[in-house]
């Protein structure tokens, strides 16, 4: 199991001018001091050590009904007509085919996505890409480079963040600003229930093109996309390689302890506002936690984490990281001492050099 460490230089040095600099205790509440800790090796900012985290490994929070809860729903999802669509559409770019695509997804929802693969007859690794909190499937022109390297990619919205596809679901309760807590007293009327059955559905949709080889699909995202890579993998066995970067939605209470960046506040803030909720609010997140889901993982896993990072912490990160079965599937981290929430060059590079070795082959 290799790991990697990196250290690029112009990872937003603001955050570090700072007159206090935060560590976190065992107990994982902020404590505080006056200079920054002396370093045998790169720690984050208000984490633990690097060599804490790589050993950080808590227990999960598995429900005892988590595994039947999830093939139920995927069962379910399973007896919903696909109805995949495609649309031609004009682009200035030579030698792809482009294409509006959509599917069916949870609970009525239509998934509106771009597709774009070569132009040129053939059978193609296929690659989904999952987008960040309140973003949405992005630009065509951000997906070119995959595509002219021989990849068809398919790059799905999640249903009513920031993109064309509308969340239909009616919610049974109140909930704070943004999704975080949409449906959240229930695990079935949960918002990611949703979201992760659309996500997995993208690879039926993958596998209902007839120029998509089946056996070399990839799943990748970042931040919340870097999470649903990994809750995907975790579901299904189809992905061949899942690459994701500082994954978001992993081990929700030890996010709450470490961290009051959005969205992990809208948390914060509903839980300030319905007091006596805590305990159900945290057993209907264990369903959707990531980490809950990483042992179940059996491709090959790239994972990237920025010590730096305060939206998704680092021991969120390798808590997740830390129960995929590195004697079952190859799997690899790379550190980023100074890496903030953000994905730098080193990192799409790497994520070339692993899609080309387990999509290309």
């Amino acid at each position: 199991m290799a790991r990697s460490e990196c250290r690029p230089h112009c990872y937003h040095t603001c955050l570090l001018v700072s007159k206090c600099f935060g560590r976190a205790s065992a107990s994982g509440r902020r404590r505080w001091s006056s200079s920054p800790p002396k370093r045998s090796e790169p720690v984050p900012i208000f984490d633990w050590p690097l060599e804490t985290l790589r050993a950080y490994k808590p227990a999960l929070t598995r429900q005892p009904d988590f595994t039947a809860f999830w093939s139920e729903t995927l069962a379910a999802a399973s007896e919903i007509p696909l109805d995949p669509q495609i649309e031609p559409t004009e682009y200035p770019a030579d030698g792809l085919t482009i294409a509006r695509a959509s599917y069916s997804g949870w609970d009525g929802a239509r998934v509106q996505c771009w597709y774009l693969r070569p132009a040129a007859p053939g059978i193609y690794p296929g690659i989904v890409f999952y987008h960040g909190y309140s973003g949405n499937r992005g630009s065509i022109y951000d997906f070119l480079g995959w595509a002219s390297q021989g990849y068809a990619v398919l790059t799905v919205d999640c249903r009513g963040q920031n993109g064309d596809t509308s969340d239909p679901t009616v919610y049974p309760s109140g909930h704070s600003t943004g999704w975080m807590t949409l449906g959240i007293t229930s695990r079935d009327s949960y918002y990611y229930r949703g979201v992760f059955v659309d996500c997995v559905r993208a690879l039926d949709f993958m596998e209902s093109r007839p120029e998509i080889d089946r056996a070399r699909i990839g799943v990748t995202g970042i931040s919340q996309g870097g999470g649903l890579t990994l809750a995907v993998a975790g579901l299904d066995r189809r992905p061949r390689v899942a690459m994701s970067d500082v994954p978001f939605l992993c081990n929700y209470p030890r996010a709450l302890d470490v961290t009051d960046q959005r969205p992990y506040n809208e948390l914060i803030d509903y839980l300030r506002s319905h007091p006596g909720q805590d305990e159900s609010v945290f057993r209907t997140l264990s369903y959707f936690d990531v980490m809950n889901l990483a042992p179940n993982i059996a491709c090959p896993t790239l994972v990237s984490v920025g010590l730096l990072d305060m939206i998704c912490p680092p021991s969120t990160v390798f808590s997740a990281y830390n129960h995929i079965d590195g004697t079952k599937v190859e799997k690899e981290i790379r550190v980023y001492s100074f890496g903030v929430h953000a994905v730098v060059g080193a990192q799409w590079e790497e994520k070339l050099r692993w899609a080309r070795r387990y999509l290309k082959r």
